[in-house]
């Protein structure tokens, strides 16, 4: 019989350690780390899906371990550590048996079966999100602070496949601060939305010669730390 777990619609991670399963339909939470285990050194800062099947949630700890944890089973079934580089985690991923790690120090890590054929990269210091390309799993793009947005193949990693560049100065000519805090790729399409630290929702298209965003809006007067498409966004 599976576990209750299997059900939950929303997973949140905690500073912590918790790991906790939302169920929206009964508006009911249930905290899946036992009270003894709750550790701060613990926290988590990075969730992705382990399988196609989401059958396993992989949980990033401050201290750069990777739980997986089973909702089949209710349970971790597994920890590994993923040192190296410096900060929390800012993004998961998995590429068949892959884990992909990536730090706010820019130390991007592909995590294989055989410990000598790790890839290692660097995409460079004050990063805020990694997130993996749905339609090419061997890609991910990388923003961060002062960090603008990338777009590698880690079949290629040796250059980025796209570097983003900054908009135009202001109208004092003064240089635009750059601060991605969440991006994502657009489905049927290689165009990627970010939001930032100083509210700016954009869109860039790879394809575009400019490489600057093909539009920009901002939202309120806040930073935006996190973004999601809506089920069915083109």
């Amino acid at each position: 019989m599976a576990s209750p777990a299997r059900w939950s619609h929303v997973w949140v991670g905690a500073e912590t350690g918790a790991l906790k399963g939302v169920n929206l339909q009964r508006k009911q939470a249930t905290n899946y780390t036992s009270a003894g285990s709750l550790s701060r050194a613990q926290g988590i800062c990075a969730l992705c899906w382990g399988d196609a099947a989401e059958s396993e949630v992989l949980v990033g700890c401050l201290d750069g371990a990777v739980k997986r944890f089973s909702t089949e089973k209710g349970k971790f079934t597994e920890t590994r550590l993923c040192p190296g580089g410096q900060g929390p985690f800012c993004g998961l991923a998995v590429h068949g048996s892959a884990l992909i790690t990536c730090v706010e120090s820019g130390l991007l890590k592909v995590w294989r079966e055989d410990d000598a054929e790790n890839l290692e990269l660097q995409a460079g210091a004050g990063l805020c999100r990694m997130r993996q390309d749905p339609a090419r799993p061997q890609c991910v793009a990388t923003g961060g602070r002062d960090n603008g947005l990338k777009v590698w193949d880690l079949q290629r990693p040796e250059e980025p496949l796209f570097r983003a560049k900054n908009v135009r100065n202001d109208w004092l000519n003064l240089h635009v601060p750059i601060w991605d805090r969440d991006l994502q790729f657009l489905p049927g399409s290689d165009k990627i939305v970010t939001c930032t630290g100083h509210h700016q929702v954009r869109l860039y298209d790879p394809s575009s010669p400019q490489r600057r965003p093909v539009l920009e809006t901002t939202f309120g007067e806040h930073p935006l730390t996190a973004l999601s498409l809506a089920p069915g966004a083109e």
